[in-house]
C-alpha cells in the first residue's frame, strides 16, 4: 500500500455533506487534492478524463452527446469525486456517486441496466452506486485510488450509509486478443473465494457465456477488483457481457462495516 499525507476535501455541489471535516489520518502520494465537483464545468473535466480512458485507451463505442466526453443519463443525478495534480489542476482520477435519493429520482442504478437487483431491494434506501472509476495512466499508483476511497468513506459515514455497489470491469482484451477466457477464468476464482450470500445473487442480463470459455487460466483479477476485495467486497454473481466498453462486468457489494481493521483505522481514524 502507497502511504499518501494530507488532502484537501470539498463537499459535493449538492450540499448532502454537512460541514466538511479533513480526512482523519488523511493521505496524499506526490502532490494530488480530492474534491467534490461544485459545477457543471467540474463535471465536463471528469467526462473528458473518462472519455480519454474508455473511449480511446480502451476502445470503448460511447454514445456521446458531446463530442470528447463520456455522458450519460446518470451523470446529472450523481456526485462527481475528482482527485487533482495540486500543481497542474488536471483531473487524474474520478468517481461518480448516485446516491438512494438520487436512483429514486432517476429510476435506477446503472447496474439495473445491467443485472436484476431484486434480492438488493431490501437495502436500497442506504446503498449507492459507485461507477464510471478511472485514473489517467501516469497516475495509476496506489494513493490516488486510496485518495478515492478515503473520501468515499468519510462521503457514506457522514450520511449515514452503509452499502456501495457497482459493477467492476474485466477488459475482454487479452495479449491483443479479444476473448472472454480471461473474464471467466476471474470469475471462477472470486467465486470460490468472494461469493456473497445467496440472500443478495443477482443476475445479469446479458451474461457472459462462461459455459463456452475456458475458466482455467492462471489470471490475476484487475488491480481495482483486487483493491475492493481487501477491502472486504464481495462479489454478487456472474458477469454480465458489456458490448460497448467490451468488458466483462462482476456485480459487487462492500459494506462499511465489514472493512478490514487496518483500512478502518487508515480511513475512518477507528
Amino acid at each position: 500500500m502507497n502511504d499518501m499525507g494530507s488532502l484537501s476535501v470539498t463537499p459535493p455541489a449538492s450540499g448532502l455533506l454537512a460541514t466538511p471535516r479533513p480526512l482523519v489520518s488523511p493521505a496524499q502520494e506526490g502532490k494530488i487534492t480530492v474534491s467534490w465537483a461544485q459545477h457543471a464545468d467540474e463535471v465536463r473535466e471528469a467526462q473528458r478524463l473518462r472519455y480519454a480512458v474508455f473511449a480511446t485507451e480502451m476502445g470503448a463505442r460511447l454514445d456521446t452527446t458531446l463530442p470528447g466526453h463520456d455522458i450519460d443519463l446518470f451523470d446529472n443525478y450523481c456526485e462527481h469525486l475528482l482527485v487533482r495534480d495540486a500543481t497542474t489542476r488536471e483531473v487524474v482520477g474520478t468517481y461518480r456517486v448516485l446516491t438512494p435519493a438520487q436512483a429514486k429520482r432517476v429510476g435506477s442504478t446503472y447496474s439495473d441496466t445491467e443485472f436484476d437487483l431484486t434480492r438488493l431491494r431490501g437495502i436500497r434506501s442506504r446503498m449507492v452506486e459507485l461507477g464510471r472509476s478511472c485514473v489517467h495512466p501516469d497516475y495509476r499508483h496506489g494513493g490516488v485510488i486510496m485518495a478515492l476511497w478515503g473520501a468515499l468513506a468519510e462521503f457514506m459515514l457522514r450520511n449515514q450509509l452503509d452499502t456501495m455497489i457497482g459493477c467492476a470491469s474485466i477488459p475482454m482484451l487479452h495479449n491483443g486478443v479479444v476473448s472472454g477466457d480471461v473474464a471467466a477464468s476471474i470469475w471462477r476464482k472470486v467465486e470460490a473465494t468472494h461469493l456473497a450470500s445467496i440472500d443478495y445473487h443477482v443476475r445479469p442480463r446479458l451474461p457472459l457465456p462462461i459455459e463456452r470459455l475456458d475458466c482455467t487460466l492462471d489470471v490475476e483479477p484487475p488491480a481495482l477488483i483486487k483493491g475492493y476485495l481487501r477491502l472486504g467486497a464481495k462479489v454478487l454473481g456472474a458477469p454480465a457481457w458489456d458490448p460497448d466498453f467490451n468488458t466483462a462486468d462482476l456485480p459487487m457489494l462492500m459494506r462499511i462495516a465489514d472493512l478490514p481493521a487496518r483500512y478502518r483505522k487508515h480511513f475512518l481514524g477507528a
